[in-house]
């Protein structure tokens, strides 16, 4: 039987720490295929990381994608659409937004967004959804 002050991780410290990594790898697999746009932004607006939707509903691809930050893909002044995201990730509030897609068309989007910290680290997390046509 392993001592409590010998150093070594208990056997349930173990499978503790198992099901949080086999949870956070079933949320991030679960979030990257999903059915919903997420962007993961630092506080000074650039993208950490998209998932697979979000490239898909903007038309571009992740490297594009994660050389931009936050407003600057939006199809209404840059402050305008940062002003509207800083209320919703303040209220938690859904709220719309038009973006640029890389053909030019614009797009109307819901989004909500909220902060988070992710490995210690403060974030904020964003999910969009196109507006019904």
């Amino acid at each position: 039987m392993l001592r409590h002050d010998s150093g070594m991780r208990q056997p349930q410290s173990l499978e503790t720490d198992a099901r949080a990594l086999i949870h956070s790898a079933l949320v991030g697999e679960a979030l990257e295929h999903g059915p919903m746009a997420v962007f993961v932004f630092d506080d000074e607006g650039r993208y950490l990381t998209v998932n697979h939707f979000a490239c898909e509903l903007l038309g571009y691809d992740r490297d594009e994608l994660l050389r931009r930050c936050v407003g600057e893909l939006s199809a209404l002044p840059q402050d305008v659409a940062l002003d509207s995201y800083a209320r919703a990730v303040k209220t938690g509030a859904e709220s719309m937004t038009a973006v640029l897609h890389a053909n030019g068309s614009v797009l109307h989007l819901h989004f909500r967004a909220s902060a988070t910290r992710v490995a210690g680290m403060p974030v904020f997390v964003g999910v969009a959804w196109p507006a019904a046509s």
